[in-house]
């Protein structure tokens, strides 16, 4: 979909959401007197007015001079704003659907009645349901940007530490009890907080880990974005090693360059960045993980994704990889799982990244739910079938929204046990 067309679409949602929700305010607001209704009428105009007014002149009019950072905290406000809009819009079209279908059955009623039996009921004071529903559209409406903005304040930086053991069939002994840790989708030039990301990166060395992945994106668009965290990211190691790989940010192809000789210096800068930060980028290829004499395979690829770039080359990575009892894969997009590695390899666990859990939904307990399910049948969590395992972990940073609301972002302690 083109920009224009994006815009089109948006700003016609935006404003058909306006002119409903403030009917139903007019509504609520009718015995106000006439120059406070003016008022409100001004007030209520001015946001979407400025929030079109801001959409435009920094993403359409002036994108190459906006900074990523601008960019984000405008598109979020008017991202909150409007979905919160639509929530509340939703309510009252549910409202408005049911009192229609109230008449209607009353109307259709009354046509059998002979006699109509009065209502003792009718002179008691009450709310009507019109006002009602009014009122409770926007409750959730301005309840939705009060969670929204607390998804900011508290979320973005709510790291929690998820065990996970992993029974593995051919585990060899010498690795009974290891501990490994995953860490994904960082998008370092996205973080407002410095001394929280410390913070992470503190709760995942108390841990003491004997391995690391990190499953792609360390970036959003540049190699620069990774300047302010270098030391943050660099203090990451482990005893048998940091292993990494590329994302589908990592490229650049989300942004404009000034040549395809540029896009392939960012990319070329980007790698030397995770090698001097002392990571082993796996780059379509394994390595041999020994411990007292026995060794497992751990093999990472470039992203390859079902919708988005697809550099990985999985064969070349399995090469030489046949003598391993036990094979670890570093793949970003979960898609990739089931394209290429389920039921056609004899790759034990794939790790991935990629969905964050869009940053958004509901976990209590065993049950977890989140819009992004409709896009990816696995997107948080571990799954098996067969012998074959998968864990998607939700994500370190964040993209776009700078927060997280119910899905919150993780630090994944796996132990390996023989099965």
């Amino acid at each position: 979909m083109s920009r224009s067309i994006f815009l089109s679409v948006f700003l016609t949602l935006f404003i058909l959401a306006d002119f409903y929700i403030y009917s139903g305010v007019k509504q609520i607001t009718q015995h106000w007197t006439a120059n406070n209704q003016r008022v409100l009428f001004w007030v209520y105009w001015s946001i979407p007015v400025l929030s079109i007014a801001l959409l435009i002149t920094v993403f359409f009019v002036f994108p190459d001079r906006i900074n990523l950072r601008t960019k984000t905290w405008v598109g979020s406000g008017i991202f909150i704003v409007s979905l919160s809009k639509l929530f509340a819009a939703a309510i009252l079209l549910l409202g408005d659907v049911l009192r229609l279908s109230e008449m209607a059955i009353q109307k259709t009623s009354s046509l059998f009645k002979k006699t109509s039996e009065p209502n003792l009921a009718s002179d008691l004071p009450k709310i009507t349901r019109s006002a009602f529903i009014t009122k409770a559209a926007l409750a959730v409406g301005a309840t939705h940007v009060g969670a929204m903005t607390w998804g900011i304040i508290s979320g973005a930086h709510d790291y929690r530490i998820r065990r996970v053991p992993l029974k593995l069939k051919n585990l060899p002994s010498a690795f009974h009890g290891l501990k490994l840790i995953q860490v994904s989708d960082i998008h370092s030039g996205s973080f407002f907080n410095k001394t929280a990301v410390e913070g992470g990166v503190d709760m995942l060395l108390n841990e003491k880990p004997d391995m690391v992945f990190f499953t792609g994106d360390l970036v959003n668009n540049e190699a620069t974005e990774l300047k302010d965290y270098f030391d943050v990211f660099k203090r990451i190691k482990a005893p048998l090693g940091v292993y990494s790989t590329l994302g589908n940010h990592d490229y650049g192809d989300y942004t404009q360059w000034a040549s395809a000789q540029a896009k392939a210096k960012n990319l070329d800068t980007l790698i030397q960045g995770h090698k001097l930060m002392g990571w082993d980028i796996l780059m379509d290829e394994n390595r041999s993980i020994r411990v007292d004499g026995e060794q497992i395979g751990v093999l990472g690829i470039q992203n390859w994704g079902q919708g988005f770039s697809q550099h990985g080359d999985l064969k070349q990575a399995l090469q030489g990889s046949e003598e391993f009892p036990v094979k670890l894969l570093l793949s970003h997009d979960p898609s990739h799982w089931r394209a290429q590695v389920l039921n056609q390899t004899n790759i034990d666990v794939s790790f991935a990244g990629h969905t964050h859990g869009m940053q958004y939904g509901v976990e209590i307990g065993n049950f977890k739910w989140s819009p992004v399910q409709w896009r990816y049948k696995e997107w948080a969590g571990l799954y098996k079938e067969n012998e074959q395992q998968l864990y998607v972990n939700r994500g370190y940073g964040y993209l776009g929204y700078p927060g997280r609301l119910g899905i919150l972002p993780e630090i994944t302690v796996f132990e390996l046990q023989k099965a």
